[in-house]
C-alpha cells in the first residue's frame, strides 16, 4: 500500500473552499508540463554536488600548493557544507514568508560571487572562509528546489520527481570529478573555481528566465522570526517527520564520509591518478542514477515506500561492514577493486534511501515546505560537515577511520528509521498539524 499525502496544502489565510483554491490545481498542472522547470530545478540540486565533487580532484594540489596539511584542507570541504546547512535554514523560512523566486536569486548572484572569489584565495583560511559564503548562498538553490517540488507534488508522485531529478543531479557527481580532472591538465586548482563561476552564472540566468513563482500569496507565511521557529517547532515535534530527517541526515553523512575521504583514499592510498579516480567516482554516480529510476520507474507506487527504504538502508550497512572489515586487513590486503566495488554498492543504494526519505518526510508537511526542507537540508549538511575531518583524523596513509565514520552513520540512520519512522505501524493520517499561529 502506498502512502499519498494531501492533494493541497492547506491555505493560512483562507479555507480549502476560498476562491483562491480553484486556480491553484491549473498553475500547478502547467508548471508540471514544463520540461525547464525540471531541468532548473535538477540543476539547483545538482550544485552541492558540483560545488564539491569537481574540486575534488584537486585537494592533493591544494594541499601542495596552499602548503596546508590534508587535514585543514578537508575543511574547505567542511566550510562549504556547513555554510548549505546553516544558509537552508535561514533561506527556507524565508521562501514560506517571501515567495521561492527572490531569495533563490539573491543567494545565486551571491553563490557566483563568492566562487569567483575562491578561485583568487592566496591561503587555505581565506579559501575557507569564502568556500563558507559560497556554501552559504549556495543553500538557496538545493532547499528552495524541494520546497518548490512540494508545492507542485504530492504522495508518490513527489517520490517519483525527486527520482527524476536525482537523474539530472545525480549526473552532477559523473561530470564534476571528470571536468575537474580534466581542467587540472590545463590549470591549476584555480581553474576549478573559473569553470564553477561560469556554472552558477548559466544556472542563474535560467532561474530568472525559466522559473515562475510556485508559491502564491495566500499560501505564505505572514509572520516573522518567532513565527519561523514555531513553524520549525512544531515540524520537529512531529517524530515521523524528525525520524525521516535523521534518517537522510545520517544517510547523507555515510554519502559525505566517502566524498571527502576518496580522494586521498583512491589516490594516495591505492595509487591512482586523478583521472582515473574521476572516472571511479562518475562510475558510482552512475550506480545512484540508476538504482534511483529504478525506485522511481517501478518500485514507487507497487511497493510501500517504507519498505524500499529498509532494503536501501540494509545495503548501505552491509557495504559498510564490507568496507570496515577490509580496511582493518580481515581479508588480508586487498587492493583498489574490491574497495571500489564495494563503494559502488554502498553509492548505488543512496539513489534508494535519499529520494525516499525526503519524499517521506516533506509528505507531512505541505503548510511549510520552505521550512521543512530546510530543516532536511540543514541536518544532512551539518552531519556530513561533522563526519567530513573525522574521516582525516588518522592521515592519509589508511581507509579505516573513512569507513568505520560510514558504519557509524549507518547504524545511526538505520536506528532512527526504526525508532522513529516505526515503519511497520500503518499511519492513517500523512500530514502534520501545522503550528498554530501562522
Amino acid at each position: 500500500m502506498s502512502e499519498r499525502g494531501p492533494a493541497t496544502a492547506p491555505s493560512h489565510d483562507s479555507s480549502p473552499e476560498s476562491p483562491s483554491a480553484p486556480t491553484t490545481a491549473p498553475l500547478k498542472a502547467a508548471r508540471r508540463t514544463s520540461l525547464l522547470v525540471t531541468f532548473v530545478l535538477g540543476g539547483l540540486t545538482a550544485l552541492p554536488p558540483l560545488s564539491m565533487d569537481m574540486y575534488l580532484p584537486a585537494l592533493p594540489q591544494v594541499t601542495d600548493a596552499l602548503h596546508s596539511p590534508a587535514a585543514t584542507i578537508q575543511l574547505t570541504l567542511t566550510a562549504c557544507l556547513a555554510g548549505m546547512a546553516l544558509g537552508q535554514l535561514v533561506i527556507g523560512p524565508m521562501s514560506d514568508k517571501w515567495g521561492r523566486r527572490r531569495p533563490l536569486l539573491v543567494g545565486m548572484v551571491v553563490y557566483v560571487l563568492a566562487t569567483a572569489i575562491c578561485a583568487l584565495a592566496p591561503t587555505a583560511e581565506l579559501l575557507i572562509s569564502f568556500r563558507l559564503l559560497q556554501g552559504l548562498a549556495g543553500a538557496a538553490g538545493v532547499v528552495i528546489a524541494r520546497a518548490v517540488v512540494r508545492d507542485l507534488y504530492d504522495g508518490d508522485e513527489m517520490a517519483r520527481f525527486f527520482s527524476t531529478l536525482m537523474l539530472i543531479s545525480g549526473a552532477a557527481p559523473i561530470v564534476a570529478p571528470l571536468i575537474g580532472g580534466q581542467v587540472l591538465r590545463f590549470a591549476d586548482w584555480r581553474g576549478v573555481f573559473v569553470v564553477l563561476t561560469g556554472v552558477g552564472t548559466v544556472l542563474t540566468l535560467l532561474v530568472w528566465r525559466g522559473l515562475g513563482e510556485t508559491l502564491p500569496p495566500e499560501r505564505r507565511h505572514t509572520g516573522g522570526v518567532g513565527s519561523a521557529l514555531r513553524t520549525m517547532r512544531g515540524l520537529l515535534g512531529d517524530r515521523v517527520f524528525t525520524g525521516y530527517t535523521l534518517t537522510g541526515g545520517f544517510a547523507f553523512a555515510v554519502l559525505f564520509s566517502y566524498i571527502s575521504a576518496s580522494p586521498f583514499v583512491v589516490q594516495e592510498i591505492y595509487g591512482a591518478s586523478p583521472q582515473t579516480f574521476s572516472l571511479l567516482f562518475g562510475l558510482n554516480s552512475v550506480g545512484l542514477i540508476l538504482v534511483g529510476q529504478i525506485n522511481g520507474k517501478l518500485l514507487v507506487g507497487r511497493v510501500r515506500l517504507d519498505k524500499v527504504l529498509a532494503v536501501g538502508l540494509a545495503v548501505v550497512l552491509s557495504s559498510a561492514v564490507s568496507l570496515l572489515l577490509m580496511a582493518t586487513g580481515v581479508f588480508g590486503e586487498v587492493g583498489l577493486i574490491p574497495i571500489a566495488t564495494a563503494l559502488f554498492v554502498l553509492m548505488s543504494a543512496m539513489g534508494i534511501v535519499l529520494p525516499n526519505t525526503n519524499a517521506q518526510a516533506l509528505m507531512r508537511t505541505p503548510h511549510a515546505a520552505g521550512s521543512a526542507s530546510a530543516l532536511l537540508g540543514t541536518s544532512s549538511f551539518l552531519v556530513g560537515a561533522i563526519a567530513s575531518p573525522l574521516v582525516g583524523i588518522a592521515g592519509e596513509d589508511t581507509a579505516v577511520p573513512m569507513a568505520l565514520v560510514q558504519l557509524v552513520c549507518a547504524v545511526l540512520s538505520a536506528s532512527c528509521f526504526l525508532a522513529l519512522c516505526r515503519p511497520w505501524q500503518k499511519r492513517d493520517a500523512q500530514t502534520a498539524p501545522a503550528p498554530a499561529g501562522d
